[in-house]
């Protein structure tokens, strides 16, 4: 389950994409559909997330930062 962070309220726009960056700012930028290219993202909010290892970091529903911990599993790599 996943759990809020930072209350930002981000107003999401059709064909764009929202992510945290490093820093842990929201960004957007346009998704690439079809011949049309993508890119070009800006900075719309800067909340500032400390982010923690181990968690993936996503902007909600809400337009609020979220994480949710990362699940690690699979088959174990042949040596």
């Amino acid at each position: 389950m996943a759990e809020k962070v930072a209350k930002v309220g981000i107003k999401r726009k059709k064909g764009y994409l929202y992510y945290v960056d490093k820093k842990g700012n929201v960004v957007e930028t346009k998704m690439a559909r079809g011949k049309s290219k993508g890119g070009g993202g800006k900075v719309i909010a800067k909340p500032g997330v400390k982010k923690v290892k181990g968690y993936l970091y996503f902007v909600d529903k809400k337009g609020d930062v979220s994480r949710a911990k990362m699940l690690r599993g699979g088959r174990k790599k042949k040596r």
